[in-house]
């Protein structure tokens, strides 16, 4: 047995969720139908799942770092399922994405210890040996409290929904609890039984919800509950159970290959249903649970698919409107909103199993970028690429930049991570879109203004592989600075620098320690120029005054003569000061 099994089994169940999800997510996003037609559900639960296994594995790094003589303790059951719920409440993407997160977050809440039952043995471990009575027991009570768990997960999704709907992930949810409660005191008997409960709850639906039976599909957020649940009874009992479904991308079948009773023999399209142009959703910091009510409210009487989730100051908000704007002022009226994102409910986004609008003509070639800022994720749109923002301290997984990949539409990707740090990351998403038949090729951008001098280079009429010669040139032959601020005292290449201090620093190092803005990054265009070039290009932060940039403009303009600036405004979430010079 493992020395921390119940963080383990938590870790594990991650994993292998993550896994299952990856392998059903085309077949999930085939059959969303429920509550709008936008193809994205799978990819949606995928990458809730995807930042709530990077919280779990954060915690394990966390617990590594013992000093030398000692040994890992490990984090705890209620340290990981905690960190599993957070990192699927700020991850959290879409209606059943919002809608998982909250029921990770109700399973959390018992098994990290705040229901009735003591935390002792209340695991989730596989055993090894015939228990003991008193092994006997605490296994009950692990068994007792995964019940628990389950039926809590199932009330809290619904008190997350503003107005349920049977047939959908809430039904499975519940099905799934109700399933369990009858099973024997035993934690690979009640993950079972829960798997079991699910699936025949998700067969239930097309019965259920009309718009589900006329498509001849399953629910797709349950579908891909089902797949979580299955990964569950992998970690607790190691056995396998078998894929829903016997063909890939068949949503039309039971878990036994059976055709689903009711379903026509015929896909049809699901009827228009008028509803509302936008999803919006964003994270909120809000203290007072009043005003989150209140928001509730007002979200509710300004559209549809209202799901708030969250607490303890921090809530996921999920809404589909007609007036986005309206929606991110409740935002502000409420608390803090923040990681807001707008999507637009395209025609030529609808589409369920069987009924496919007219396809999209592919691009021939795009690009996709990883931005650090809002003001260069309008500069990267404006000249055709797919942006992808980074946020502080929250770089883009792999799942992310496929997803932009796959929104690009394109035969040919050119993908520029713009950062040294994510090219591990790029280079997995590029591998993914490669098997999907998109020729992805990864330029090693490692900042932002190498990725703006690629850009500059680029031309689409010319052959895919001259033209991704001609930017990585254009990239490599552009050196980058950074001005950024000491967050400690720490030594770097330039001396001991103290917190506070602003440090230049010129592909990737620190070559200057300065007290001040713009006298620092003098010195550093100047370390920079001195190896000669004819361009330079400045990224201004929001935090950065105008003042600064027209000194730094003059500056070059009056001892570089014959080297041009350009100024572009990084805007909100991008670094202090970014320095190209080509």
């Amino acid at each position: 047995m493992p020395q921390t099994p119940d963080a383990l089994v938590v870790r594990g169940w991650c994993g292998l969720a993550l896994d299952a999800l990856g392998r059903a997510r085309e077949e999930i996003d085939a059959i969303n139908v429920y509550p709008v037609a936008d193809g994205d559900t799978g990819t949606n639960l995928y990458l809730t799942v995807e930042s709530a296994a990077r919280a779990v594995e954060a915690v394990f790094a966390a617990h590594e770092t013992a000093e030398p003589d000692e040994e890992p303790a490990g984090p705890s059951l209620a340290e990981a399922v905690r960190a599993l719920a957070h990192g699927a409440l700020i991850g959290a993407r879409g209606n059943s994405g919002t809608i998982l997160a909250q029921l990770l977050r109700g399973m959390s809440q018992v098994l990290a210890g705040e229901g009735e039952l003591s935390h002792e043995g209340a695991g989730l471990g596989r055993g090894g040996a015939e228990p003991s009575r008193e092994g006997a027991e605490a296994a009950g009570v692990r068994a007792r409290r995964l019940k628990k768990a389950l039926s809590h997960a199932a009330a809290s999704g619904y008190q997350a929904v503003a107005h349920p709907v049977e047939g959908t992930v809430l039904s499975v949810a519940t099905a799934a609890a109700q399933a369990a409660e009858g099973a024997e005191d035993d934690c690979a008997a009640v993950v079972r039984a829960a798997y079991d409960g699910a699936v025949a709850a998700l067969e239930r639906t097309p019965g259920q919800l009309a718009v589900l039976g006329r498509a001849g599909v399953v629910d797709a957020g349950g579908r891909g509950l089902v797949a979580v649940l299955g990964a569950l009874v992998e970690a607790v009992s190691g056995q396998v159970v078998a894929a829903y479904g016997t063909e890939a991308g068949d949503g039309h079948r039971d878990g036994h290959g059976e055709p689903l009773a009711g379903a026509p023999a015929e896909s049809c399209a699901p009827e228009a249903s008028g509803g509302p142009a936008f999803e919006v959703i964003y994270l909120l910091e809000a203290e007072d649970d009043a005003r989150v009510e209140r928001l509730k409210r007002r979200l509710d009487a300004l559209g549809d698919s209202l799901v708030v989730v969250g607490g303890d100051g921090l809530w996921n908000v999920h809404v589909h409107v007609d007036d986005a704007g309206a929606a991110v002022e409740a935002g502000v009226e409420a608390g803090r909103p923040y990681r807001i994102r707008i999507t637009h409910f395209g025609a030529e986004d609808a589409h369920s199993a069987g009924f496919v609008p007219p396809a999209r003509e592919k691009a021939q070639r795009a690009i996709v970028a990883v931005v650090p800022g809002e003001g260069l994720a309008g500069l990267y749109a404006e000249a055709g690429a797919t942006p992808v923002l980074a946020r502080p301290g929250e770089p883009p997984a792999s799942g992310e930049l496929v997803e932009a990949i796959r929104r690009a539409h394109a035969r040919e990707v050119v993908l520029l991570p713009n950062d040294a740090d994510l090219r591990h990351t790029a280079a997995a998403a590029a591998e993914q879109g490669r098997t999907e038949g998109v020729r992805v090729a990864l330029i090693p951008t490692r900042s932002a203004v190498q990725g703006i001098a690629a850009l500059a280079v680029h031309e689409p009429e010319r052959r895919f592989d001259e033209d991704v010669v001609a930017m990585t040139a254009a990239a490599g032959a552009t050196r980058y600075g950074e001005l950024a601020v000491a967050e400690r005292q720490s030594w770097t290449m330039a001396g001991i620098c103290q917190a506070g201090d602003m440090l230049g620093l010129i592909d990737g190092d620190v070559a200057v320690i300065g007290e001040e803005l713009t006298s620092t990054a003098r010195s550093v265009l100047d370390r920079m120029l001195s190896a000669g070039g004819e361009m330079v290009t400045l990224v201004v932060g929001e935090e950065v005054p105008e003042d600064v940039a027209d000194a730094l403009e003059q500056h070059v303009r009056e001892a570089y003569l014959a080297v041009d600036t350009v100024v572009y405004r990084g805007g909100r979430k991008s670094a202090l000061l970014l320095i190209g010079v080509e």
